[in-house]
This record gives C-alpha cells, sequence and structure tokens, in this order.
C-alpha cells in the first residue's frame, strides 16, 4: 500500500493549506478517485465544497473544467459539437467540458433533464457520442456535482438512473466553531479563496494514483465478507419503510468503497467495519423511502444504520 499511503498522506497535507477541515470530504473525494467513481457533494453554499474540488485538480496535475449549471444548459453545452470548417470543407468536433478528467458539475440539479441525461453515457462508459461517433475519455475522467439542499425553486430533481450512476452521496456541514475561527483567521491575514494560484500545492504524479489504484483492486475479501455485504444490500429490497431498494451496481460499489477504505487504513484485507464505513455514502442515495416513511421524518441514513443493525457480522 505504499503508493496509496503517499497519495492519501500527500493530498490531506496540500488540500490543508487551503482547506480548514472537511476532513470527511476530502478522505471521500480521495476515494472516488481510487475507485474511478463519480460524487454528488451536498451542502449549503459557502462551505467550500467548490474550492475543495478545485484544489484536488491541483494536487493530482490532471486537468480540471467547471460547468456552471443553468436552466437553460443545452447538451451540446457540455459535450460539444461538430462545427463546419470552410478551409477543410469537413466537420470537426469543438469538444465541450465533459472532455476532461475532473469535471465539477456546480448545482447539477438546476441543469434540465434533457442535459442531464447527456452525462450518463459518460459517466457510466467513460465515452461520448456525437453524430454517431464514439470518442473516449480520459482514463481519470470523474463528475464531482454538487447541490444546495435547501433550494429547490429552480430545480430538477435527478432521475433514479443517474443518481446511481453516482459512486458516494457526499454530505458537507457547516465548520466545528475551532474550524470556523480558524477561516476567519485566514482571510484576515490575507486568505483568498478565489486565487487558487496563490495556495502554493505541492504536485503529485499522476502515476501515483494509477499505481493506487492497481493497490485497491488487490485488497482481499473474505467469502464471508461477501455474504455479509450482499446481505445489507439485498434487505434494503424488503425495508419496510423503502419503496426502491439498492441495485446489483450499488453491491458492486460497496464493495469496492469498502475496498479502498480498508487500503485508506493501509490494510489489504476487509473487515466488516470497512462496510459500515462505506454503507451510507454508498447507499444513502441509491434508497428510495416509501411516502409514509419521509413523513415520519425517517431518513435514508437512520433506514441504512437500523438495516446494518439487523444484519449478523461474520466473525
Amino acid at each position: 500500500m505504499q503508493s496509496l499511503q503517499e497519495l492519501v498522506t500527500h493530498t490531506r497535507t496540500e488540500m490543508a493549506k487551503g482547506i480548514v477541515g472537511q476532513k470527511e470530504l476530502v478522505d471521500h473525494l480521495i476515494i472516488v478517485l481510487l475507485c474511478s467513481g463519480h460524487a454528488l457533494i451536498e451542502g449549503v453554499p459557502g462551505i467550500a465544497k467548490t474550492l475543495t474540488v478545485k484544489l484536488l485538480g491541483s494536487i493530482l496535475q490532471i486537468d480540471t473544467q467547471r460547468v456552471q449549471c443553468t436552466s437553460d444548459l443545452m447538451p451540446a453545452d457540455v459535450i460539444g459539437s461538430n462545427v463546419f470548417n470552410t478551409n477543410t470543407a469537413s466537420f470537426t468536433l469543438h469538444k465541450g467540458p465533459l472532455f476532461t478528467d475532473l469535471l465539477l458539475a456546480d448545482e447539477i440539479n438546476r441543469m434540465p433533464p434533457r442535459t442531464q441525461a447527456a452525462l450518463l453515457e459518460a459517466m457510466e462508459e467513460r465515452q461520448i457520442t456525437v453524430d454517431g461517433v464514439r470518442y473516449p475519455l480520459s482514463e481519470f475522467f470523474t463528475v464531482l456535482a454538487t447541490q444546495n439542499p435547501v433550494e429547490f425553486e429552480g430545480t430538477y430533481p435527478l432521475p433514479e438512473a443517474q443518481l446511481d450512476r453516482f459512486l458516494l452521496k457526499i454530505n458537507v456541514t457547516y465548520p466545528e466553531i475551532d474550524e470556523e475561527l480558524a477561516i476567519l483567521e485566514r482571510h484576515h491575514q490575507g486568505f483568498d479563496a478565489k486565487k487558487i494560484d496563490a495556495i502554493q500545492v505541492v504536485p503529485l504524479s499522476a502515476d501515483l494514483l494509477r499505481q493506487a489504484r492497481v493497490e485497491v483492486n488487490g485488497v482481499k475479501v473474505e467469502p464471508a465478507l461477501f455474504k455479509y455485504l450482499l446481505e445489507v444490500v439485498r434487505k434494503s429490497r424488503t425495508w419496510p419503510s423503502l419503496l426502491l431498494g439498492a441495485s446489483p451496481r450499488a453491491a458492486v460499489s460497496l464493495m469496492q468503497v469498502s475496498k479502498a477504505t480498508a487500503a485508506m487504513d493501509g490494510r489489504d484485507y476487509l473487515i466488516p467495519d470497512d462496510v459500515k464505513d462505506a454503507a451510507g455514502p454508498v447507499l444513502r442515495h441509491r434508497l428510495l423511502l416509501k411516502p409514509e416513511a419521509e413523513l415520519e421524518s425517517i431518513d435514508t441514513d437512520s433506514v441504512i444504520k437500523d438495516i446494518l443493525a439487523s444484519v449478523e457480522v461474520p466473525k
């Protein structure tokens, strides 16, 4: 786990130069990159979601693009389109922001359904089809989408098919009082979150991320852990307060994130606690509550805790 530990330690250290606290957010974003997945980041404005993503791209030396999602955003605005070249009398592809390594889709729930659907192929197959021609995307292609949990005017709820494409849903909360005090002190001393280049981070080689991914895939999973993980997923499909349970894709995601969690903890083998730690962010956006459960103020996180408590832990 040498490459992975170097990647994790270095990224945490460099992120701390621009971000105060938010350890869980940083660790979950590292997991997303290690698992070649995508993340939905939910939190109120002003808690450093965008800054975190930009800093991550700088540290890993991967190309980063940002799309500010609006209600009039068209598929061609993110994918690109073929443009006629009068000099060559042929069409050439003008690439959109999807042709990148790290895509920050800011306020994705403001994106209209037609444009949301344009992301599905890119997120699942890491390719884009324009006028019948397929274009492969980068091996590091990752969508990090943000959304505001309290503002619903002018938004379009993400369809279940798209939510299932996100490896994790990361809930970002307000910082602790000592962290918020440190933020004020930093800004008083001249820190400016809009000037990313002024935050002098030490970059990493992209080869380190490639090797770290190999190490995550090498984490051992005992047969009893496969059964435990699968029972958690299958119980969600028959849970009384749920209308929709976790899919087989969710089971694969839970296994991958659990392996990454074990690797970040310095182990090359899985334990039940890894599955428990991964279950919340992997499953919370894939479960659909029944209307009566919502009326009783039950949320998916509490349901996941109840499911985990009901499943016997292998010894």
